[in-house]
């Protein structure tokens, strides 16, 4: 990492409507010479014309403007720069726009300062903000306590808004630097003290940028690298596969061996590769970087990379948050959500709240749904497992948003991983890919040799709609194709893998089913790494039987078909046919939904 990006700094800046963010920053950017040459004259004669008194905040319209031309300047960002080093400002218009980048960590603040205005004093937003600040993990906060030139002064003011706020942010474990009297349209305290505050003999805005101690990148910390895709490589039989992302944790180097959650497959770092020059043997924290296995394994946007010989992180559909709710529409039981953390997007639904805290007096109170400012403990359930670390271990790898109608609407923290139904089974997969021994024979050689795409198809339904009937037939036009497809009736499993759970029913759980489809699964994994086109039937699959299926086998290479007229469990099919339709009909639909998956090739 160069010089140049070890000394730049994100700062954000939040506060109430109209306590003065956007005036402070103006001042700060006049003060610090950073404007364009005749910039803030132009801006003030803009004003004169138009019999407007001029305002600091008009400068950060008046850059806006000119994004085109070049200036260094957005609705969330402002750059400028002081002795010690560069500083990049975060200034929210509003909660989402500051909640989507802290969370996402497109641009993550390692200080804040919080605004007060000190005439209209402490308001429900400075709490909501302080609050925020501190769940995000933000620990360098300074409290500015602006348009002090409204009350005169006085010192009186300062002391009781400083008193009251202390306590307010003891209560959330929060240790504030500094609280700061200015005035950023008078431009007391902020770059050089004033005479208007002689009683105040602490530090001006920008001595307080500097003393901020700038965040060490978390290197030291457990590999973490969530995948931004896998890209591959065609002309003049170039067959590189480069998995991609963002370190956001530790470093990597050529030789280490990788293992991606949540599926747990592992391989090995064969190059880490750089466009344009020298591939280089290690690469850190901070950097967007590329590299290519020795073994190729299927792996997938979403996952997460990390080193074998670290700790791993962990893997649940059921996740205990803190959850700051910021959605016009309340957040409520039963409802689907999109659930975003690191490039993983998953559909996740609010199973339970814990409680509801009111961020701007933090009292307690218990609620069936999470309204707009809320904070939320609370229990989310995805609708698969994803891979994650708790905010008191890696904090990058904790935050998430929430999606409500495409809209970003939330954002938290994950404290905890809860059991889930698959755990049990999580453990078997993770230990047959450690000891799983790889053929020579690539899945990518075998699609190619095979015209095909291993996949797994289940047949589903009430009894008694023709399953078995359907899945035999659409074996044999798929084998007539020139298909390597397999019928496998549970059947075939019950009075041979698994007979002795058929022979041996336990009081407790007296089919086994569980364990009947942990074992499906199993063998639908083997066959599938041959290549293979695997057709199951199963009376009455529910969705928590594919999700255990989905533990073992990739969720990519399953489809749900349902057969009869009416869907009676929870299943989230791929396609529903009606029992009366004849086979070839069926097995056409069928068809056609593989080729419009790209599982077999349309001629």
């Amino acid at each position: 990492m160069n010089d140049k990006v070890k000394k730049d700094m994100n700062i954000t800046i939040v506060g109430h409507v109209d306590h003065g963010k956007s005036t402070i920053i103006g001042r700060m950017l006049v003060d610090t010479g950073s404007l364009p040459e005749g910039k803030l004259e132009q801006v003030k004669e803009t004003c004169r014309r138009n019999s407007k008194p001029f305002e600091y905040a008009f400068l950060l319209d008046a850059l806006k403007d000119e994004q085109a031309q070049g200036i260094t300047i957005d609705t969330a960002r402002c750059f400028f720069k002081t002795e010690q080093r560069d500083y990049i400002i975060l200034d929210a218009p509003g909660h989402i726009e500051f909640l989507k980048n802290m969370v996402t960590g497109a641009s993550r603040a390692e200080a804040g300062f919080l605004v007060i205005d000190a005439k209209e004093g402490i308001q429900e937003n400075s709490r909501r903000h302080g609050y925020m600040l501190s769940m995000l993990g933000i620990k360098q906060i300074s409290v500015l306590v602006n348009k002090m030139d409204l009350v005169d002064y006085s010192k009186e003011v300062f002391t009781k808004i400083r008193k009251e706020f202390t306590k307010f942010l003891n209560d959330i474990k929060v240790k504030p630097k500094s609280f700061l009297p200015v005035s950023g349209m008078e431009g007391d305290n902020i770059a050089s003290s004033s005479p208007n505050l002689s009683w105040y003999k602490g530090k001006t805005v920008l001595e307080q940028l500097d003393a901020f101690k700038a965040e060490k990148f978390p290197e030291n910390k457990a590999f973490r690298m969530p995948v931004q895709g896998v890209y591959k490589f065609t002309k003049g039989g170039d067959d590189r596969r480069i998995v991609s992302g963002t370190i956001t944790s530790g470093r990597i180097k050529q030789g280490d061996e990788v293992i991606f959650y949540p599926s747990g497959k592992k391989s090995r770092v064969e190059t880490i590769e750089a466009f344009n020059r020298k591939n280089p043997k290690m690469v850190k924290v901070g950097q967007a970087t590329g590299f290519i296995l020795d073994k190729q394994i299927y792996i997938k946007r979403g996952d997460i990379a990390t080193l074998a010989n670290q700790e791993p992180p962990k893997v649940t559909s059921r996740i205990k948050t803190n959850i700051f709710w910021l959605g016009q529409k309340p957040m409520e039981m039963n409802k689907d959500y999109l659930f975003k953390l690191g490039t993983a997007k998953i559909r996740v639904r609010l199973e339970s709240i814990i409680r509801v805290i009111d961020a701007s007096d933090l009292s307690n109170s218990e609620k069936d749904q999470i309204n707009r400012h809320d904070v939320a403990e609370c229990i989310l359930k995805l609708e698969r497992a994803a891979a994650f670390d708790l905010t008191t271990e890696i904090a990058e790898t904790s935050r998430f948003v929430l999606v409500d109608d495409y809209e970003i609407s939330g954002g938290g923290i994950v404290d905890g991983a809860l059991p889930d139904q698959q755990s049990w089974v999580r453990k078997q997969v993770y230990l047959r890919n450690t000891k799983w021994q790889k053929s020579v024979i690539t899945s990518r050689q075998r699609a190619e040799k095979y015209n095909q795409k291993a996949c797994l198809i289940l047949v589903t339904g009430q009894p008694d709609v023709g399953k078995k009937p359907l899945a035999k037939f659409l074996e044999k036009k798929l084998f007539d194709d020139g298909k390597i497809v397999y019928f496998l009736g549970m059947g075939n499993l019950l009075y041979g893998v698994d007979a002795d759970l058929k022979n041996n029913k336990d009081e407790e759980n007296p089919n086994n089913k569980q364990e009947h489809i942990r074992r499906l699964a199993e063998v639908s994994n083997i066959m599938l790494d041959a290549g293979a086109i695997l057709i199951v039937t199963a009376i009455g699959l529910e969705q928590e039987d594919v999700n255990l299926i989905e533990t073992s086998v990739d969720h990519d290479n399953i489809l749900c078909v349902w057969l009869g007229k009416n869907v009676t469990t929870d299943i989230k099919y791929d396609l529903h046919l009606p029992a009366a339709l004849d086979h070839q009909h069926a097995a056409n639909q069928i068809k056609y939904m593989l080729q419009k998956r790209n599982l077999i090739f349309t001629p």
